[in-house]
């Protein structure tokens, strides 16, 4: 049984990995696409919302059935669809073809990412200990992977449509490679008051209420933490668009200079991602919640007010490193609150979230109407300090033994 389980967390980490080289192999190639197609900035942008509805939908699909016909199945599907679509926008010839590509590869993608995480949960809840934030680490290393075959195949003068292809077919048989590996099924369901990680335990420690209670109870919650989800990725699709544009447009830095801006975010982030699990395993999943948020909440004032260059790549650094442990601590918390009804609890948390990424940019730049784009990253300040007072919402059975136990005791 080791074995296995071992196994299995190697393939839900090489799904991750393929899920984030897939989506990088399309944004590597957006510029290209774009002068191709023949459209403008802001027509590519209206086209990218596309993306994002089609992966919100995927995300709603593909959870119910995730709890349905288990992980083993949807999984190695949806990455089987997701490397099947990935050449779909290098075929695409006009805006029309494009939009119906981009939606299509945003639904499979969705479909993958919320079937990973389900998967996901269910590997940490054998394990009995954190092990989500180490596979969101490794979604990042496929961004850097894409990035890198796509930087190849352009010095070797391949068209993108060529490069897409090549990777959606080893996507397609990564996927099916790795599938035999999964868990065959969720674990034996506890019931929500029992589950260790995002339940609701000891808050009625001396009654106990029905199963019909418990579900309602866990439900609202899933909902509280998919508002919390919302909150936190709609800071990262900020810092995602307007960290390099804060560099250049308000400190006055060169292009090459303003880049590391979110170089430096994206290191700090994944950097708290590969560590995060070892802190949740000693402080509980509450602490890096609430204590990363408000070191985001931090960092990114440190930008918004400090008016040098060096406050700035500091702030950046530790909004990355804030928020690195904060998505996957709500996800795995989403698919502990029911076991019975992991892949629709994380398709929830997962789609608000993903609305607040693609709402982030638009966010701000709404806001630098009224205000200066540094000042109009105090509204992130506001989300993650709410992020961080409401964290209570993780306040679970496993947090509390952390409370109680020595400060020198391991865990």
């Amino acid at each position: 049984m080791e074995r296995s389980l071992r196994a299995a967390r190697v393939a839900t980490y090489v799904y991750f990995v393929l899920c984030g080289t897939l989506m990088g192999a399309w944004v590597v190639h957006i510029p290209a696409i774009e002068e191709r197609v023949g459209i403008s900035h802001a027509t590519l942008g209206g086209l990218l919302v596309l993306l994002g509805l089609g992966a919100f939908v995927g995300m709603q699909v593909a959870g119910p059935l995730a709890d349905r016909l288990g992980a083993r199945v949807v999984v190695p599907v949806s990455g089987v669809l997701c490397g099947a679509a990935l050449v779909l926008p290098g075929l695409a010839q006009d805006p029309w073809t494009l939009a119906g590509a981009l939606l299509v590869f945003g639904f499979c993608n969705g479909c993958l990412d919320v079937a990973m995480n389900a998967h996901a949960v269910h590997v940490e809840k054998a394990y009995g200990r954190p092990v989500m934030s180490g596979f969101h680490a490794t979604f990042s290393v496929g961004g850097v992977l894409a990035s890198l075959v796509g930087a190849g195949a352009a010095s070797a003068g391949l068209s993108p449509v060529a490069d897409m292809a090549a990777m959606g077919v080893a996507g397609v048989a990564i996927s099916l490679v790795s599938a035999r590996a999964l868990l065959p099924a969720a674990p034996v369901a506890e019931s929500p008051s029992e589950s260790g990680s995002g339940s609701d335990s000891g808050s009625n420690s001396g009654s106990v209420a029905s199963p019909a209670v418990e579900r309602r109870r866990a439900k609202g919650r899933v909902w509280l933490l998919a508002v919390l989800a919302l909150m936190v990725m709609l800071c990262e699709g900020a810092a995602n668009d307007w960290s390099a544009l804060h560099l250049k447009d308000v400190l006055g830095a060169s292009v090459g200079t303003a880049a590391f801006a979110y170089g430096t975010f994206a290191a700090a982030m994944t950097l708290g991602r590969l560590l995060a699990d070892r802190f949740v395993a000693r402080f509980g999943s509450r602490a890096i919640l609430r204590y990363g948020a408000a070191t985001a909440a931090v960092g990114i004032t440190l930008v918004a007010l400090g008016p040098w260059m060096w406050a700035a790549f500091t702030g950046w650094a530790l909004f990355g490193l804030g928020l690195s442990g904060c998505v996957p601590q709500l996800f795995s918390a989403a698919g502990h609150a029911d076991p019975t009804a992991a892949g629709a609890n994380v398709s929830r948390v997962a789609g608000l979230g993903y609305v607040g990424m693609l709402a982030g940019p638009a966010v701000i730049g709404w806001s630098t109407h009224v205000v200066a784009l540094n000042h109009a990253f105090v509204l992130l300040t506001l989300l993650c300090a709410t992020t961080a007072a409401g964290a209570g919402v993780l306040r679970t059975g496993s947090d509390r033994a952390h409370e109680s136990e020595p400060v020198t005791s391991g865990h």
